[in-house]
């Protein structure tokens, strides 16, 4: 039994922020960000929540899968940044879709949530115990960056994408490799609210997402061709038999750093960074989502899904279309 995509869906903010838009707010430039990480454009929440965008993406993948939301036995939902601490994204998703009956928890793993959830929700349906699960991917990082860091905060943007998934006998998922660093966490990091009870005083002062790019940059094109190759061959097959790779959207130049690594053609590896910019966990559903949705997959498509950052963590799967 193999656990198979069977619908996706994603939603982006209204307002799309371009570099030039950027530049007329801080000290930066259309040429300066798009040469070193090939975005040109994010889309900024500004009445939307994430639940509501993460509704509006799963409603997608569900009706592609022809699954009412009273069926799912399941939703998990990766995030770093949801609209409460309680309830959960998941939870709030259960809520709006009317999914009664489908046990609903959150996962952060950072930029590779997206990948931890699917390859939870793997578990799952060949353990037998549930058959039909939403997973979900989404974040509003604009709430979490110092918008006077001028190389931190143009490379993210918000959004969510969903997939729903199902048991198969033929195609799905067939391999997955996950891995975690927390001795490097510190290069990616954000505080969470300090203790403020009556017996400590902290500042209130909001914490912002820092980031060492250069550090950041290294381990992912060190990581992630090696997770790549360890789950390609734990499904018995060479990196010359993918069709098409989709990894997280973080940056034009790792993503080309990993098509030289393992000698693969640069047009096998599609991105839409240059309009979506880093949406961490939401990065893979909504690249498999615009993917999907432009045709450019075909039944028994071999494809590969591959996440990194924050934790350290990454995460990797194989899987036939």
């Amino acid at each position: 039994m193999r656990t198979r995509i069977c619908g996706s869906g994603s939603a982006l903010p209204k307002l799309e922020v371009t570099n030039d838009d950027l530049s007329k707010i801080m000290d930066t430039s259309d040429e300066w960000i798009k040469s070193r990480t090939g975005i040109c454009s994010r889309h900024l929440a500004t009445d939307e929540t994430l639940s509501s965008l993460a509704a509006d993406a799963a409603l997608q993948a569900l009706e592609e899968a022809g699954i009412a939301p009273e069926e799912l036995d399941m939703i998990l939902a990766a995030t770093l940044s949801a609209d409460r601490l309680l309830p959960t994204l998941s939870c709030e998703l259960q809520q709006r879709l009317g999914a009664g009956k489908a046990v609903a928890f959150d996962i952060n793993a950072a930029c590779s949530g997206f990948l931890f959830a699917l390859q939870t929700a793997d578990v799952y349906i060949k353990s037998g115990q549930y058959q039909k699960i939403l997973v979900v991917g989404g974040e509003i990082l604009s709430k979490l960056m110092d918008w006077e860091d001028r190389s931190t905060c143009v490379l993210f943007g918000d959004g969510a994408g969903a997939a729903v998934v199902c048991p198969d006998e033929t195609f799905g998922i067939l391999s997955s490799v996950q891995g975690s660093d927390g001795a490097r966490g510190e290069v990616l990091s954000c505080e969470n609210r300090k203790n403020n009870n009556p017996y400590v005083t902290n500042s209130t002062k909001p914490s912002y997402v820092s980031m060492d790019g250069q550090e950041v940059y290294k381990f992912a094109v060190r990581t992630v061709p090696k997770a790549i190759l360890e789950a390609v061959e734990r499904a018995g097959l060479t990196v010359d038999e993918i069709d098409v790779f989709l990894l997280h959207q973080a940056n034009i130049r790792i993503i080309t750093s990993v098509s030289k690594r393992l000698g693969v053609p640069l047009e096998k590896f599609p991105t839409n960074l240059e309009n979506c910019g880093n949406i961490s966990a939401g990065s893979v559903p909504i690249l498999l989502d615009h993917v999907n949705r432009r045709g450019m997959l075909k039944k028994g498509d071999k494809v590969v899904l591959a996440g990194f950052g924050a934790g350290l963590t990454w995460g990797a799967s194989v899987l036939t279309w």
